[in-house]
């Protein structure tokens, strides 16, 4: 298992914090190169499930997901389903006083191509935590100035 563990500290409340990480819509604005959708229940249940697209111009990864915890404003867990992402995810909301929050995003990914693909991901790591990283910055300016109902 591949097991990742990234956070960002957010100057708002968890509530809202909560609220701009599961406007799942609209993760494309914050999430380098992904787009998700809910493709089934209403985004905000267990047994929702999503489809997160990763990558340019059509060429890339297919993440289906499948809601299995949902505790708001707290915690939301997914179960992977697809069959280059499997495993699990997790978004955690801490509070941290009335205007600040840290979000975690952790996973515990089954590397894709078997042996290879854990042999590769040491290669791989670097890149994909980087972006990662540099999507959960975005995240926190996203989740700041988060408004319910904005385009």
């Amino acid at each position: 298992m591949i097991d990742l563990v990234l956070s960002v500290d957010v100057h708002a409340g968890a509530g809202t914090t909560w609220l701009a990480l599961t406007d799942w819509e609209r993760q494309h604005e914050w999430m380098l190169g992904t787009h998700v959708e809910v493709v089934e229940g209403d985004g905000r249940s267990v047994g929702s499930k999503l489809s997160a697209f990763t990558g340019v111009r059509g060429v890339g990864v297919t993440d289906p997901m499948e809601i299995t915890s949902w505790e708001p404003p707290v915690r939301c867990t997914v179960r992977h389903l697809g069959s280059v992402v499997k495993g699990t995810g997790a978004f955690h909301v801490h509070a941290k006083g009335a205007h600040r929050s840290t979000f975690v995003w952790s996973e515990s990914l089954v590397p894709p191509f078997g042996p290879a693909g854990q042999l590769g991901w040491p290669v791989v790591k670097p890149a994909f935590v980087l972006g990662l990283r540099y999507s959960l910055k975005r995240f926190a300016k996203f989740a700041e100035s988060y408004s319910v109902g904005q385009v």
